[in-house]
């Protein structure tokens, strides 16, 4: 897949991402929509069957991409992981962050619950959490913690936006118990994560902004979780759509996230 398709797939699947990545330098832009269009083919990997076998194989495939990568060597042919290659290796983006990212979507082809919060909380840093500081290595060659605690509560905010999706395919992604209780304290913990995130701020580099503006909407979502689990429930988080984007758009004229 060229960068051009790379690009075209996370315009239609991941259009926030897609619309902070514009923001991007024109050299490093190519890179982002390589990463991202990385993490729909290793996010949706458990989703497009319903056995966990074969949902195990398709990520054991991406990492053995990586041993690849990693290797130094040839890389196998493939749409995406052909241009991965190339990023991955210009940029040095980690390979154990990028291993994590792939085995934490083990998560999602399993039908039982998450056993707490805790695992929860590290799905979220491994999985947005990890993407966000692979973005954010692009952009700045730097790793800068607050990148994954933004990641890490952005992560959770979409999750509690797509329980009931997840509850739809016969997921249970709460752990038992009171389900209003348990998503008030993922909300809790998620908003945390952005306050520590941003206390952090001023040691972040400017050019991270196109990496943490894809967090944009996750102060939303996990507030009003906060204040209403239910809505989590009904599928109620979402803002407006026009609400939405002048938000965004606010965000990256004023370089806040």
């Amino acid at each position: 897949m060229s960068i051009d398709a790379c690009a075209a797939a996370v315009a239609a699947n991941d259009p926030d991402r897609f619309a902070c990545a514009m923001l991007a330098p024109m050299p490093r832009r190519g890179a982002l929509m390589v990463l991202y269009a990385f993490n729909l083919e290793v996010a949706r990997a458990p989703w497009v069957t319903a056995e966990p076998m074969i949902a195990e194989m398709r990520l054991q495939w991406w990492r053995d991409v990586l041993d690849e990568i990693a290797g130094g060597g040839p890389v196998r042919r493939h749409e995406v992981a052909t241009p991965l290659a190339q990023v991955a290796r210009d940029h040095a983006l980690p390979h154990a962050t990028m291993l994590a990212l792939i085995d934490a979507r083990r998560r999602d082809s399993q039908l039982e619950p998450p056993a707490d919060i805790a695992e929860l909380d590290l799905y979220f840093s491994e999985t947005a959490g990890g993407l966000m500081t692979l973005a954010t290595r692009i952009l700045t060659d730097e790793e800068p913690e607050a990148a994954r605690l933004m990641g890490q509560g952005s992560g959770a905010a979409n999750y509690l936006a797509a329980l009931p999706v997840l509850k739809e395919t016969g997921r249970a992604p709460l752990p038992n118990g009171d389900a209003a209780a348990t998503i008030t304290q993922i909300a809790k913990t998620g908003l945390r994560r952005i306050d520590e995130a941003r206390s952090l701020r001023p040691s972040v580099p400017k050019a991270a902004l196109p990496a943490l503006l894809t967090g944009w909407r996750a102060q939303h979502l996990l507030s009003s979780a906060r204040a209403r689990p239910q809505l989590a429930l009904s599928g109620g988080l979402e803002p407006p759509e026009i609400l939405s984007r002048a938000t965004r758009l606010w965000r990256g004229s004023t370089g806040r996230w």
